[in-house]
């Protein structure tokens, strides 16, 4: 019989622990009976107890009560795991699975449909030599208003339609929110030399009471280009281009086929621009008959243009007689409810899963 040692109770403890783990269902019973029975391993090392000092029965009696308290713990553990049949967990995973149902499908995300149009404006100016120029939301007045030729009387200033910060004023006049993304087009002019070709997407805001066809805030894509001998004819070329690529494979499919007219261009007035004109695109519903939707015109408005007014270029330090440009401004929520055939720009803002999953 081994002698009773730290030793010789730590190896009796490997060797139980090796038997253990290679043991099958039917030989958990023998095993207990071969360390826990009467004649066992552990009923062994109590007896050699009677031949020891008091001292040494005190250290090594408890040495031995931890290690059959150890041991039997494992061997517990071991018969709780063959206990669960793996045969009845098999069967109880199969009732609860049901293979005739679908599996579940989880929603991924995609980009709002606000993002994809103003990809898609980006994506197509950039075919033609468009750079992006991108400027700050909150702006110097004289960038958003003087250097664009509006004057100090102008009802654009006015409270009423633009948002002012309670700030103080700088030598370039009151910090409002961009009404526009114009001011883009003045920091780019101020900063590069001709010839300038770039387009400024972003977010502007106005004070605008909300409806179907307002926000007080919305998002702009603005054109720019500078250059020498810049004619009117370049900016209908650009914007005619413009529109068949975003409009043409959707809703003016059947006037492309027919070589019918898909757009037009209106006089109009803006400060910053002379002489200029706004672009009408053929009303998608009536094909150009008239309806309650284009205002029986057989034309929708879709954006403000015209050739950058000479004072403009002056405070930009550009000579008008040396350059000429053109200049647009696309909004994007316009595009995109021409584009989608929506009648209320709200629904792109109130989150619905609903409507934005469509696209």
């Amino acid at each position: 019989m081994p002698e009773l040692t730290e030793k010789n109770l730590l190896k009796l403890k490997e060797t139980f622990i090796s038997q253990l783990k290679g043991i099958k269902k039917e030989e958990i019973e023998t095993l207990e009976t071969r360390y826990f029975g009467r004649k066992g391993e552990i009923r062994k090392l109590y007896q050699k107890l009677s031949s020891l000092s008091l001292e040494k029965k005190k250290k090594y009696g408890e040495m031995i009560n931890l290690l059959s308290k150890e041991l039997e713990s494992l061997l517990n553990q071991k018969k709780i795991e063959f206990s669960y049949d793996q045969a009845t967990k098999q069967t109880y995973d199969e009732q609860l699975l049901e293979s005739s149902l679908p599996g579940t499908n989880f929603f991924l995300g995609h980009i709002h449909p606000l993002q994809q149009v103003l990809d898609e404006i980006i994506s197509v100016f950039r075919n033609l030599g468009f750079k992006v120029e991108l400027g700050p939301e909150i702006e110097l007045e004289d960038y958003n208003f003087t250097k664009l030729n509006i004057p100090e009387n102008h009802p654009a200033r006015d409270m009423q339609d633009t948002l002012y910060l309670d700030m103080p004023d700088t030598d370039k006049g009151k910090i409002v929110l961009r009404t526009h993304t114009s001011p883009t087009q003045i920091r780019t002019m101020l900063s590069q030399k001709p010839p300038i070709k770039a387009i400024m997407p972003g977010r502007v805001y106005r004070r605008d009471n909300l409806d179907a066809s307002h926000q007080f805030n919305f998002h702009q894509v603005e054109g720019l280009l500078v250059d020498k001998n810049v004619r009117l004819s370049d900016l209908k070329g650009v914007l005619n281009y413009f529109v068949k690529s975003i409009f043409g494979d959707v809703i003016l499919k059947d006037s492309q086929e027919s070589n019918e007219t898909v757009s037009r261009f209106r006089q109009s007035y803006f400060p910053f621009t002379e002489p200029s004109l706004e672009m009408d695109m053929k009303c998608f519903i009536c094909k150009g008959t008239g309806c309650g939707v284009c205002k029986n015109t057989g034309f929708i408005e879709l954006l403000g243009c015209g050739m950058v007014h000479p004072e403009v270029l002056k405070n930009v330090n550009l000579a008008p007689e040396v350059y000429t440009g053109f200049a647009f401004g696309i909004g994007v929520e316009r595009v995109a409810m021409l584009k989608y055939r929506i009648d209320d720009m709200r629904l792109f803002y109130t989150n619905d899963i609903r409507f934005l999953k469509q696209f």
